[in-house]
């Protein structure tokens, strides 16, 4: 898809539109770094909530420099994921900073933050000091391992998360090595949604008590709580499920399939009308009989058998062309897209999934559009992550009274 048919937007968001978005009226300092907490802020600025990125003078946050460059300066990981938020610079460990910091704290509603526990503690500036300053502040709590128990205090990435949560040991082939599951930072992305869920829980909690509260995720539980009856399985039944690979041993014919052409698709036959409608387009309706393949648990006993089947009629089409037969059968399957397939495809295009932002340079950038989509109050994304500093003068003179002169000998002061 050629970034010129996507529909540049506005730098700034109007006043109106912006006051009609859920969240508008509400601030948010996000004082995280990389991912996962800032994700979440990221999706309040989405709707509508006035997002203030705090970052380090020297430098900013890492994520500007992981991934690809943007016309050698910030990557475009950062221009994505930093959408919607201002920026300003700010050193949580010099005594000034710390005290703008808690003049920012007193007019917000929500303070996200991913530092290893104790840290803001460290500098005086845990949940007691700034809730006494703010009693309704919300505060977003994310590290590698939670605010407690005895590994607290480790340090944590995603691929930790998924290795620690269960998820990298059941990725890979069979009696193969685990191997990393899709993105690298899914559980970054799943504890900022959790996060997200979190502080509008507390919100809703503070309308009715005024009370604030934090919220504390950790990587790992996000990863831990998304693998289905793992759990349960095994403390019922002592069941340990191991790597599957293209498949999975709880449903046949459900995984990862090869055509024809070498490409590959999904199939997903998790019920007995499924697998009928699979039976029908194969023009073997008699597999779909109770006395062969038609009830799941007979499919589970002859599993290798229902698999050859489907994978052997499968390689006689070419991708697209079976895809077409499941579509006509209702059969669920699709693609296995790359990035660029992603790009071409309709469905994509007319759903709006890719949207084209200019950055503050005004060169465009493609990310991912808003999720959810909401009918009334739709989320918007109107700017790409900002530059370092770019709102330090206007947000401390228009929030803690900051004059031109106390922004000079501060900036000398290595305070912003």
């Amino acid at each position: 898809m050629p970034k010129a048919s996507l529909p540049a937007r506005n730098r700034w968001m109007s006043k109106t539109d912006k006051s009609e978005l859920p969240l508008s009226g509400i601030r948010v300092l996000d004082l995280a770094t990389f991912i996962a907490a800032p994700f979440a802020a990221s999706t309040m600025a989405e709707f509508g909530a006035e997002v203030i990125k705090i970052e380090r003078p020297d430098g900013g946050d890492p994520w500007r420099r992981y991934g690809t460059p943007k016309d050698g300066g910030d990557s475009l990981a950062w221009k994505s994921e930093a959408r919607n938020k201002r920026s300003v610079t700010l050193n949580l460990r010099h005594p000034e900073g710390a005290e703008l910091l808690k003049k920012l704290v007193a007019g917000s509603d929500v303070v996200c933050e991913n530092f290893r526990p104790g840290t803001l503690e460290k500098w005086g500036l845990g949940w007691d000091v700034l809730s006494a300053v703010n009693p309704g502040l919300i505060m977003l709590r994310v590290s590698g391992y939670g605010q407690d128990g005895p590994y607290r205090d480790r340090p944590g990435f995603a691929r930790i998360a998924h290795a620690y949560g269960g998820l990298t040991h059941l990725a890979g082939m069979p009696g193969g090595p685990p191997v990393t599951p899709g993105s690298t930072s899914l559980a970054d992305y799943a504890t900022g949604l959790y996060g997200t869920v979190g502080v509008l829980m507390a919100l809703r909690h503070r309308d009715r008590t005024g009370r604030g509260q934090v919220v504390d995720l950790s990587l790992y539980e996000s990863i831990f709580r998304v693998l289905d009856e793992l759990a349960p399985a095994y403390a019922e039944a002592g069941i340990i499920r191991g790597r599957e690979g293209t498949k999975t041993l709880n449903a046949v014919p459900h995984g990862h399939f090869e055509a024809k052409d070498g490409k590959w698709l999904a199939l997903s036959c998790t019920s007995d009308v499924m697998f009928a409608r699979l039976c029908e387009l194969m023009g073997r309706p008699e597999l779909a009989m109770a006395d062969m393949y038609g009830e799941v648990g007979r499919r589970l006993q002859h599993y290798d058998d229902v698999e050859k089947i489907t994978a052997d009629y499968i390689k006689e089409f070419d991708r697209d062309d079976f895809l077409s037969r499941c579509v006509e059968f209702e059969v669920p399957a699709a693609p296995v897209n790359s990035i660029a397939e992603i790009f071409a495809d309709p469905h994509f295009k007319a759903r709006g999934t890719l949207t084209q932002v200019k950055d503050w340079t005004g060169n465009p950038v493609t990310m991912p559009d808003v999720v959810p989509r909401l009918s009334e109050t739709p989320g918007h994304v109107e700017t790409t992550g900002p530059e370092l500093g770019e709102g330090t003068a206007d947000i401390l003179a228009r929030l803690c009274g900051i004059t031109d002169d106390d922004l000079a000998r501060l900036k000398r002061e290595g305070v912003i």
